[in-house]
């Protein structure tokens, strides 16, 4: 790999500001080529106690430092991040597969989560409580939480982690970062640039690993850590939140979704069409919040689905390092055959495919851009994430269809519709259940919003004001006889 700062590929765990190796590694592979691009140590469970202990220890100083001087180190972060934007954008694309350009966009996006919290955590305010007593005064004031231990996913292993890691050290946390197995090599640039930034040891610890249960199982039952964030399946969810209930951590769980479009016949079809294939095949269709049903109001269907089908088909398929590449590889195997297992389902029980439905002469784990038309609620795929770039379209008649046919899942994270009506527009975003709407609009995370869902999509909210409260302890002070 030519990157230009060649620090940037480490292969060790990172653990109280010192690179160590361990006795066994595991295999990173770029999934475009399924070539071998380095070996990266593999954390055991000492190493996990380890990196908890250097935390733990770390969080005395750390908390008691002023909310400027981590400002200040953060912001160091941040500008050392953006100056190697380059570098980490090919080795994300090169581990992780997605468009050189949606990795470059990546890395600024999860650089702004670093710069959002440098400036919040000076804002971490408390209030003064109006007393019921004149001989008493009440206020309240906020404190970090502790040792936070953060789980992260492979399809954005910049932006995911800094989403997390950058609020809970901005409000005086220490972390001990599990990354994805098959992204670890962005999250170990990470941290050597936070080292570079002055980032004190042990406030970050970063243990790239094979055994996500055991690691996964320390992290959420060792007292010494006082929150969980983790980005994951509901399933995986589950089990780590009853495992957490052992000492009761805190928890923000951002768990799987099925994202419905709504296209209206008042929608702006050009806008719609431009929406929907932003939001359904960025990251190949590989983010938990992509569409993952499209439904089409039936007097419009016709030329939603002319125009939608010619802007697919023009999506270029491809290794993400080459030029005007739109669509990378799917990450492994396992994600490959869900997509044609899905596939396969919807088409034994009446969906046609309209374009694609196989797989690409690129690689091994490239899929052609798909639609598929005539689908039901009888289909797999109205029920869960395909996460790949197949296109689900269902049609419906009347407003009132639609949101039951929307809301009828156990997964609440995002939603999109299409609409110019504004009463409508009110109407369906209060009715929609879900934590985030997108209006006329595809793509809708920002460093300055709330991400996170409702129902099983978990809960707590990553990014804005509220993205540092979730690192942080409301402490209530009494003062009597005054």
């Amino acid at each position: 790999m030519n990157l230009q700062n060649q620090s940037l590929l480490q292969t060790g765990l990172f653990i109280d500001n010192n690179w160590l190796t361990t006795g066994s590694e595991f295999p990173v592979l770029n999934p475009a080529t399924g070539e071998l691009i380095t070996k990266v140590s593999d954390a055991s469970e000492a190493d996990c106690y380890t990196a908890v202990e250097a935390a733990s220890a770390a969080f005395k100083t750390w908390s008691a430092t002023t909310a400027k001087e981590r400002s200040s180190v953060l912001k160091k972060w941040f500008n050392l991040i953006i100056q190697n934007t380059s570098d980490l954008a090919l080795l994300l694309t090169t581990e992780q597969g997605k468009p050189l350009a949606e990795a470059k966009g990546e890395i600024q996006y999860g650089a702004s989560f670093i710069e959002w919290n440098a400036e919040e955590c000076r804002r971490t305010y408390g209030e003064v409580i109006p007393t019921p007593a004149g001989n008493k005064r009440l206020l309240t004031i906020k404190q970090p939480i502790g040792v936070v231990a953060a789980i992260t996913p492979w399809n954005f292993p910049v932006a995911m982690i800094t989403r997390k890691i950058a609020p809970a050290i901005a409000a005086g946390c220490t972390v001990v970062l599990k990354p994805a197995e098959d992204t670890p090599l962005s999250a170990l640039a990470l941290a050597q640039l936070a080292k570079e930034a002055g980032l004190p040891a042990g406030v970050l610890n970063v243990l790239p690993t094979s055994k996500s249960s055991v690691i996964g199982k320390i992290l959420t039952t060792h007292p010494d850590i006082k929150k969980l964030s983790f980005t994951g399946s509901t399933e995986v969810g589950k089990i780590l939140m009853e495992q957490c209930s052992s000492t009761v951590k805190r928890l923000s769980l951002e768990l799987g979704g099925n994202a419905p479009v709504i296209i209206f016949d008042d929608a702006d079809i050009n806008v719609a069409v431009e929406g929907t294939l932003a939001s359904k095949y960025r990251n190949a269709g590989q983010t938990c919040v992509c569409a993952n049903r499209i439904y089409v109001q039936r007097n419009i269907y016709p030329l939603f689905i002319e125009k939608y089908q010619s802007a697919v088909a023009a999506l270029k398929v491809g290794n993400g390092t080459d030029n005007d590449v739109k669509i990378g590889p799917l990450i492994n195997e396992e994600g490959l055959n869900k997509v044609k297992r899905l596939l396969f389902d919807a088409t034994e029980k009446g969906a046609e495919i309209l374009l694609g439905g196989k797989s690409h002469f690129a690689g091994e784990l490239f899929f052609e851009p798909t639609i598929i038309t005539n689908c039901s609620t009888e289909m797999r795929l109205s029920k869960e994430e395909i996460f790949g770039p197949v296109s689900s379209v269902f049609i419906f008649d009347t407003e009132e269809e639609v949101i039951g046919m929307a809301n009828a899942t156990e997964y609440g994270l995002a939603a999109y519709f299409f609409s110019q009506n504004i009463n409508r527009i009110w109407s369906v975003a209060e009715q929609l259940e879900y934590g985030m709407i997108g209006i006329n609009e595809g793509l809708i995370s920002h460093a300055e919003a709330p991400f996170g869902g409702v129902k099983e999509s978990g809960f707590g909210k990553e990014g804005s004001f509220y993205g540092i409260e979730e690192y942080l302890e409301t402490k209530y002070l009494c003062f009597g006889n005054i």
